[in-house]
């Protein structure tokens, strides 16, 4: 559409280039788009070919090949890369509280041990939660993966007894030796 500048007549006929009311150029005619707030903003249709399947229950066992267009699951795994053997890897993550837990009392028979001698009841359940950890971890690697914490336990522990062996000792020669009264 063509429109004439000086008395605002629209031409529909593109072949127009001057106005037939008084001779002027005719420029492009834009009509002003409506604001964008009333305008719908409707997205693109699009046709799928076939239904979308979330769930699909007809997948090829692991060692046969795929057919085009079938998706082969891909087994699960944990963050070193290594497949478990059909075990998810949030249920196999759920098998590290005993290491979590040796740690942890570990931890506190070095820290609030000391206390009214709590550690000599943290050390000893430190050592042995984290030795059957170790364990289960050595029988199962790949369901029992925290092989660290349960070390840290069980050291942990061992350590709490070695320095109230020391303290015991340090403080035994000084009563022998006189220096305290």
């Amino acid at each position: 559409m063509k429109q004439c500048p000086k008395c605002s007549q629209t031409y529909s006929d593109e072949s127009l280039n001057f106005c037939l009311n008084d001779g002027e150029l005719l420029t492009e005619f834009q009509q002003e788009p409506s604001s964008p707030r009333f305008q719908d903003p409707s997205p693109a249709t699009m046709i799928l070919d076939q239904s979308r399947v979330t769930n699909p229950t007809s997948w090829p066992a692991s060692g046969q090949g795929s057919q085009p267009g079938q998706v082969t699951p891909a087994p699960y795994q944990q963050p070193g890369g290594v497949p478990f053997a059909g075990v998810p890897y949030a249920m196999a993550m759920q098998s590290t509280g005993l290491a979590i837990t040796s740690l942890c009392l570990g931890i506190g028979s070095l820290t609030v041990g000391w206390c009214c001698y709590l550690g000599v009841l943290l050390g000893p359940a430190a050592i042995i939660t984290g030795a059957i950890y170790l364990v289960q971890n050595k029988s199962n690697p790949a369901q029992y993966p925290g092989r660290g914490l349960a070390l840290g336990g069980v050291i942990t522990g061992i350590v709490y007894f070695v320095l109230l062996a020391l303290v015991i000792i340090i403080y035994g020669v000084a009563i022998l030796s006189g220096g305290l009264r």
